[in-house]
């Protein structure tokens, strides 16, 4: 409440009597001014009288909602008043207290208001827009589910050769029905899917040579599949790429290989092969992915889906011999872990699944 200063010296001097065995004492506590005073009162005044006073010695605050606490408990007093329950009370009542008084600014109201009223208006348009969607027609919810829970970009890597069938390899996968299915299913978002160089995701040491088919960074943000034999002469079979994917959607979930991780992992792997009717065909237009299997066995010794989701780093798309910066230390660790992993997955998988294409053994990170 705005007031000029005549005001307020009025009001002052007609509070501050000269104390006397009629007059009423109550000291005021204002943490946020850092105010603490004696006022002296009417006897005939009332808690909105103080209040009152409170709004033109001190206006930038909304004094309607104020608490007044009682700062020592006394007998046959209660410990919070406020101006909707209290106005009338008289400050006689009151006599020799003190009063910590708490009241909120003008403009934090102001904010808190505005903030609200956002809220609100991104909430009617979130219930209107799901509203709306439940009025869609089948196709169409299932078009809009495709635009959100997708892959948002492909990439293919350009320092290697070839690059626009591994392009073509990334397309099918994405519009794979089974992949498809699973997305919508989980709402998955990929913010990119790319190819990983054969050469950056392999790694020899005393135990052998380590080939890693998959990798999922920061829970989606990059996804990248081993696409291509390690002699670059062609592209490696389909459906085991795509049972890599499902491994890399599970991470968008959980990052470690854990039980839940794996639980995720196998029923993605069926979602999609109930989902897929074209039972996974090997061609785009009418070229072989990959040659005949020789010197790289699919599912042989040494093939690692991963070592679990990969958190941190940043992408950098081709550049000499690797697709992701940093990937490098993650294989460090990543031989460091090898043996447990692999004995996890011995653990887990007892149930008939260790068999894959090409009679031969695939262990996943």
């Amino acid at each position: 409440m705005a007031s000029t200063d005549q005001e307020k010296d009025s009001q002052r001097d007609s509070l501050s009597l000269e104390a006397d065995e009629n007059s009423v004492e109550i000291t005021i506590k204002f943490p946020p001014e850092k105010h603490t005073q004696k006022w002296v009162f009417s006897p005939a005044d009332t808690f909105e009288h103080l209040l009152l006073t409170l709004s033109l010695e001190f206006p930038s605050y909304d004094w309607s909602k104020a608490k007044a606490l009682l700062e020592k408990r006394q007998t046959g007093l209660k410990s919070i008043y406020t101006p909707s329950d209290d106005s009338a009370l008289p400050l006689s009542t009151l006599n020799n207290t003190t009063l910590r008084l708490l009241a909120p600014q003008t403009s934090a109201l102001s904010t808190l208001q505005d903030q609200r009223a956002a809220a609100e208006t991104w909430q009617a348009k979130r219930a209107l827009a799901r509203a709306r969607y439940g009025r869609l027609p089948a196709a169409q919810k299932r078009t809009a589910d495709d635009t959100n829970h997708t892959f948002h970009a492909l990439r293919a890597l350009p320092h290697l050769p070839n690059s626009a069938r591994s392009l073509a390899f990334l397309e099918r996968l994405k519009s794979d029905p089974g992949i498809r299915t699973a997305m919508r299913k989980h709402q998955f978002s990929v913010g990119l899917l790319t190819e990983m160089d054969p050469a950056s995701a392999t790694s020899a040491s005393h135990e052998g040579v380590t080939r890693i088919l998959g990798l999922n960074r920061n829970r989606g943000e990059v996804v990248e599949l081993r696409l291509r034999t390690d002699a670059y002469d062609g592209w490696r079979d389909y459906r085991v790429i795509r049972k890599t994917l499902c491994h890399e959607l599970a991470h968008n979930v959980h990052s470690d290989h854990d039980a839940d991780f794996w639980a995720l992992c196998r029923q993605i792997e069926r979602e999609v092969d109930r989902a897929d009717w074209t039972h996974g065909g090997q061609t785009v237009g009418g070229e072989e992915y990959a040659p005949e299997r020789g010197e790289e066995d699919e599912l042989g010794e040494g093939m690692v889906m991963d070592h679990g989701g990969w958190e941190g780093g940043t992408y950098v798309l081709g550049g000499g011999g690797g697709g992701a910066e940093g990937l490098s230390a993650r294989e460090v660790r990543a031989r460091a872990a090898e043996a447990r992993w692999s004995s996890l997955e011995r653990a887990t998988r007892r149930d008939g699944e260790g068999g894959g294409e090409g009679g031969g053994r695939e262990e996943e990170g």
